[in-house]
């Protein structure tokens, strides 16, 4: 199971905080309640990006929004938490974003090589260990 923003997570925050879906919405520089509605009911997700706004917003970590399983966050969630969408992750690995699509839903035949591996690890910020514990998160 790929992770994703957990729409009962964020309706709770929101509400321990005080604020109505447009207020939040207000604050995180998106037109109206409706999407952050839509987010709450899980008929869509906020990009990475207004992800890092929503939990700064709400103040939380990035990864309290998210729906983790407990063995860890795998290469999606750690993508989340750095606010990267898989365009920029795949820039910043120097790999086509359709090859690391495949490294995010395990679909790869062989694990990236090392240079990919420590590349990935910087742009997420965390050791090259945590990244193919993510990677393997994944596959059957």
């Amino acid at each position: 199971m790929a992770s994703g923003v957990s729409p009962a997570a964020l309706r709770a925050a929101r509400e321990k905080a005080g604020l109505t879906q447009h207020q939040l919405a207000r604050l995180i520089g998106v037109v109206g309640g409706e999407r952050v509605s839509r987010w709450e009911r899980g008929s869509s997700e906020p990009r990475p990006d207004i992800l890092v706004r929503l939990a700064k917003a709400l103040r939380l970590r990035v990864i309290e929004l998210l729906d983790v399983e407990a063995a860890g966050p795998d290469l999606r969630a750690l993508r989340f938490i750095v606010g990267m969408s898989a365009t920029e992750l795949a820039a910043a690995a120097h790999v086509s974003k359709a090859t690391y699509l495949r490294w995010e839903s395990g679909r790869w035949k062989r694990q990236p090589s090392p240079t990919h591996i420590k590349a990935l690890a910087s742009a997420l910020r965390v050791k090259q260990a945590v990244v193919l514990e993510a990677l393997n998160r994944e596959r059957p």
